[in-house]
């Protein structure tokens, strides 16, 4: 029998789920946890954020499995950890590989199995907690589904507390690209004078670490990847998932990304989606009309003028039909109708009426002006797109306008996202290491008027089986040298030729190294007065790096070390010809 708080519709999977190669034997649960522990406590059970003990007792003697010793992996450790649960920690990576988070473990009482996942390690577990890097596909994870143990992770454990704890409130961003900086922004929008907002999940320190820190009505901002949402399902996770959710979501947009990891489009689209699935009744829904996906769930909603019905219904024809996205989609419009969410839009490209868009020159929301476009510090159409969504995110949450006004004019950017590195002897160096996939790249070659530079970009990384026939064609137009290095180096270098040859254009300047200190020394070489040297890799970190922020803070390091190498070496120069000339 349902559970009162659960929609008619079945939660335990959406109905036309398609094959994610994750057994879903379990069994449907959202008021309750299928299994023998006791439940989160619940919001009317608590009146501060002392009663986190309570929750802490639930959760003593209990063996906790984490898979995964990343940033979110050490979080969970320490939380389970602090709660006096027994937990046990297992990574794939050898001792060696793990000397900086073995130390950062330092001396909690933990069960550790490095090099392998032993089965073992799953007798009697009560929840298999997994960092974002593990996928859920995997036979260990498939055998806990069997043994009807449940899963969480660090930013839904997070979730489920604060709504125990009634601490919010909670703001969660979801998107293909655009995630950190919209969140970064949100946070910024939402800190007015005197007010205290905590930013976490993908991005900074894991909320997990600091919620005995978060007071009642301090803003909670969520940046949450596919990876985590993948477990907002009622089917596998521990807990309950309906009405856990933020009060305010955003999903930015969603376009081919990590299909190295969800075994399709659809079911990297139903993992985003799962965002809608945590949301409680009456939560405000921001969503980008500018991306056909996104816009096509605004279609539950009746349009405010024919003119953005009409280009809504352009973007729904762009939706390729190769992703069987429309029977996801109107089960999500479903939902959001049941749920009563209230949709707030947000376009750079159509003029509304409510929510937030670009009209003319001026950045606008809910038909107030908040700036010119001149104004704003930050580079490129896409962040433009960014800003307005915070504008609309922030605001829905609380935020007044003369604050978002202020961010809009001064924020100057996220590092490692088209991050000035340095300007010397008429180079600018520029790190966009986020950029990991073609998407995001795209949106960084963008940002450089074609002709007025010399731009070389410097792509690599490792591939996530996406397509780069749009980057290609950038490239062509904007690139005046490209450098691939790394696992897809070579990859990236051919795709832009044979767009090229199909395109009957000339091929621009190109080289391929191996790794991303040969490609700098080459761009150094390379680079006339009057160049950008672009770092935006299009692929991820991981074939020679532990993240993206890694791989960028080794450019900036490159970068440093190339200008100060230049400087001795003109110096030298200098006092050599001083020498020449004297007696």
């Amino acid at each position: 029998m349902p559970s009162p708080h659960q929609d008619s519709v079945n939660l335990g999977h959406w109905p036309w789920m398609p094959d994610t190669g994750i057994e879903r034997s379990m069994p449907a649960t959202v008021a309750g946890l299928p299994l023998p522990m006791n439940p989160l406590p619940q919001p009317a059970d608590y009146c501060s954020t002392s009663n986190i003990e309570a929750i802490a007792k639930a959760l003593t003697g209990r063996r906790i499995v984490i898979l995964g010793l990343a940033r979110q992996g050490l979080a969970l450790a320490r939380f389970f950890c602090s709660c006096g649960a027994n937990v046990a920690v297992s990574d794939l990576a050898s001792a060696d590989t793990l000397q900086a988070e073995l130390a950062a473990l330092g001396d909690l009482p933990v069960e550790l199995a490095l090099g392998s996942h032993p089965l073992s390690l799953l007798d009697g577990c009560d929840l298999l907690c997994l960092s974002g890097g593990v996928p859920p596909q995997s036979a260990f994870v498939a055998e806990a589904a069997a043994r009807d143990i449940p899963l969480s992770n660090d930013s839904l454990l997070s979730l489920q507390i604060a709504k125990a704890l009634d601490l919010g409130p909670a703001v969660a961003i979801t998107g293909s690209s655009g995630k950190t900086t919209t969140t970064t922004l949100t946070g910024e929008m939402l800190a007015g004078p005197g007010r205290t907002v905590h930013v976490g999940g993908n991005i900074g320190t894991p909320l997990l670490d600091r919620l005995d820190t978060v007071q009642r009505r301090e803003p909670i901002v969520l940046e949450l990847s596919s990876f985590q949402l993948e477990l907002f399902d009622p089917a596998l996770a521990w807990g309950r998932i309906d009405q856990e959710g933020p009060s305010v979501g955003a999903i930015l947009n969603i376009t081919p990304n990590h299909l190295d990891r969800h075994p399709s489009m659809a079911a990297y689209a139903a993992a985003k989606l799962n965002l809608l699935r945590s949301m409680p009744a009456g939560a405000r829904l921001i969503v980008n009309l500018d991306d056909p996906v996104t816009a096509s769930l605004a279609g539950a909603r009746p349009q405010r003028n024919a003119s953005s019905a009409a280009a809504e219904a352009n973007h729904a024809q762009a939706i390729p039909d190769e992703w069987n996205l429309e029977p996801l989609l109107a089960e999500a419009r479903a939902l959001i109708r049941r749920r009563k969410l209230r949709l707030i839009p947000f376009s750079s490209r159509q003029r509304l009426t409510f929510g937030a868009w670009l009209e003319d020159d001026t950045l606008m929301l809910h038909g107030r002006p908040i700036c010119r476009r001149q104004d704003v510090k930050l580079r490129g159409n896409h962040n433009i797109s960014n800003l307005l969504a915070a504008a609309a995110i922030s605001h829905a949450a609380g935020a007044d306008l003369d604050t978002i006004r202020r961010v809009a004019q001064t924020f100057a950017g996220v590092p490692h996202r088209l991050e000035v590195v340095a300007q010397a002897n008429g180079i600018t160096w520029i790190n966009d290491s986020i950029a990991t996939s073609p998407e995001r790249a795209i949106a960084g070659l963008r940002s450089f008027p074609a002709g007025e530079q010399t731009l070389i970009l410097l792509a690599g990384g490792k591939d996530k089986n996406l397509p780069w026939d749009t980057f290609a064609a950038e490239s062509l137009a904007r690139v005046s040298f490209l450098i691939g290095f790394g696992h897809s180096g070579s990859m990236i270098v051919n795709a832009v030729k044979e767009r090229a040859r199909f395109g009957q254009q000339p091929i621009p300047g190109y080289a391929v190294v191996q790794r991303l200190d040969e490609a700098v020394e080459l761009a150094a070489r390379m680079a006339p007065s009057n160049s950008v040297v672009l770092l935006s890799p299009g692929g991820t970190s991981f074939d020679a790096y532990r993240n993206f922020e890694e791989r960028g803070e080794h450019f900036r390091r490159l970068v440093t070390k190339l200008l100060e190498n230049h400087a001795q070496a003109s110096a030298g120069q200098a006092g050599a010809s001083e020498n020449s000339h004297s007696g």
